[in-house]
């Protein structure tokens, strides 16, 4: 019996009126045909199934055996990728009407390329993950197997979150592949971009307030601990007053880098290969390769580095 203090009915027509204004504000029509756009809980169901294909022994089923290990990808990856498939649909759709477009049939066709090629890359991003595991075991004195490292570590769930999120962003699905971001960033505290180009061998131990921006590249056998900050030093903006989006402005982390907790790295420098950069440091400047920055000398012994002529991209497996 509901409350008779209660004014459901004026509640209901309140979040109506509330609605039709923000719909009339965002040049949206009143009338919604279905679902807009992909869904958080089936993109949850998707990035679940996609770990236990990719580890089915480990991620996958309790009763899984191994002489059914083929047949349960199979049968995995085609109820996920259908999943999946749809979402990518209402992104493009979505997509089409803020360009003012009409969706197409067509765009059903560009679903299905989008999802078998994203299909086709599943094999390197297991082998690229495999180097993560293998440096979070080696890099972890508490680590006892690689396979505690999978079941237990949350930075290695967050980095299958991340290889998977990355594919689809450079796919063109920065929507879908933000929704699996913003998952593994609730389920672990750890918040990548999935922008963030990562090279093999990633180590985020702990990880906790881990922080990557969209535009950050990291190199090869890089470690990160808790807190730390991958950042923007400062937001360009236009004449207008808003953002100025997709420029380069997070760090640059070269290969066989560690990090410490709780630093902060700001704005488009270079961590050069080797450095070491100490907890609690605040850092805006670039540090030459080999560099140990520590708290006392930030500000004074690490001298600015050239950025690379090569492009960012060299040397790093994006997955």
């Amino acid at each position: 019996m509901s409350d008779p203090a209660l004014d459901l009915a004026g509640i209901v027509a309140g979040l109506r009126a509330a609605r039709q204004r923000w719909r009339s504000s965002q040049q949206r029509p009143n009338e919604v045909r279905g679902r807009e756009l992909p869904s958080r809980e089936i993109l949850a169901t998707v990035v679940e199934g996609l770990r236990g294909a990719l580890f089915p022994m480990r991620l996958g089923p309790p009763d899984l055996r191994p002489d059914s290990e083929d047949y349960y990808v199979g049968h995995t990856l085609d109820t996920v990728l259908g999943l999946l498939r749809t979402q990518v649909l209402l992104e493009l759709q979505h997509t089409a009407r803020q360009r003012g477009e009409a969706p197409t049939p067509a765009l059903g066709l560009d679903a299905q390329r989008v999802v078998a090629l994203f299909a086709a890359a599943l094999p390197g991003i297991r082998e690229l993950l495999d180097s993560d595991v293998l440096a979070a075991f080696r890099g972890d004195p508490a680590a006892h197997s690689v396979d505690e490292v999978l079941l237990c570590y949350p930075g290695i769930r967050a980095t299958i979150s991340h290889r998977l999120a990355h594919q689809l962003y450079t796919q063109g699905l920065p929507l879908v592949a933000r929704v699996i971001a913003e998952l593994a960033h609730g389920e672990t505290g750890i918040d990548i971009h999935p922008g963030a180009q990562i090279g093999p061998g990633l180590f985020i131990d702990h990880g906790t307030g881990v922080v990557i921006g969209e535009t950050a590249v990291i190199g090869r056998r890089v470690r990160i601990y808790q807190n730390v900050t991958l950042g923007a030093k400062s937001f360009p903006a236009k004449a207008d007053g808003s953002l100025e989006k997709g420029l380069p402005r997070h760090p640059v982390v070269e290969n066989d880098v560690v990090i410490y907790a709780g630093a902060t790295v700001l704005g488009r420098v270079v961590i050069g290969a080797g450095a070491v950069v100490g907890g609690n440091v605040w850092l805006t400047r670039s540090v030459p390769p080999g560099s140990h920055v520590n708290q006392a000398d930030a500000a004074t012994h690490a001298r600015p580095a050239k950025l690379p002529t090569a492009t960012p991209h060299q040397d790093t497996d994006h997955g």
